[in-house]
């Protein structure tokens, strides 16, 4: 049988939720748990534990709010210290919660001829081992920006995540000659409904109770990896 070849497409994929198991907060904790000093870790937890309610009103709200305000628990970190980390976070924390069934989602869609491209709210430097296990072709994350080899706890832009990951994607295929509606697009969460409707082939993947509600009444796809 020959398979379709899809030329000048894409498959897009969320990542925490979707490709793994764990999220942003979990791979904090490994830094967090890794600090300089005990003092240090101590005093990160602490403000970890007293940030929780407003973290999770702030997610509740907005994804991009509740990226910001998180993203500020970095402030302080060394630059060289989180992306030397970052290797023994993928092995010991990443790797073991890969779904499964994700290898063999990105191979069906790289058989089919599409770019394969990740694109999350997690940061660069924690997904670039991800990326590279995987062999993605391209990955679009969030940047930490650092003065003087240390995190200031802000953004860089553009910020990925939520609705603005649906005009990062139309960016990109526009660069890239990619056909949107000949491409697809996987998440789990509701909060990326943006992303998955701007293509022809969106696909709910370990879909939350929203998602798998939108994706019912769309007549999308629903996959699960695990």
């Amino acid at each position: 049988m020959t398979r379709i070849k899809f030329k000048n497409s894409a498959a897009f994929y969320d990542v925490d939720g979707t490709l793994i198991r764990i999220n942003i907060v979990h791979a904090f904790a490994y830094y967090a748990a890794r600090q300089a000093s005990l003092a240090d870790a101590a005093r990160t937890w602490g403000t970890t534990a007293a940030s929780l309610p407003l973290f999770w009103a702030a997610d509740k709200i907005s994804r991009k709010w509740f990226n910001e305000l998180f993203y500020r628990l970095y402030e302080g970190m060394s630059e060289d210290r989180l992306v030397t980390l970052s290797e023994e976070l993928f092995e010991d924390v990443i790797k073991p919660n890969i779904y499964p069934h994700a290898f063999d989602l990105i191979a069906e869609s790289r058989r089919a001829g599409c770019r394969q491209v990740i694109i999350s709210g997690a940061l660069d430097f924690i997904l670039k081992p991800l990326a590279e296990y995987l062999e993605v072709d391209d990955l679009i994350a969030n940047r930490l920006e650092f003065h003087d080899g240390y995190a200031t706890g802000k953004l860089e832009k553009p910020f990925v995540g939520g609705a603005t990951k649906s005009e990062i994607m139309r960016r990109f295929a526009r660069a890239n000659d990619i056909d949107l509606t000949q491409s697809w697009a996987y998440s789990d969460s509701f909060s990326d409904f943006p992303m998955l409707a701007v293509v022809g082939r969106p696909t709910a993947v370990n879909p939350d109770f929203r998602l798998r509600a939108v994706a019912r009444s769309y007549d999308w796809p629903v996959l699960h990896l695990d």
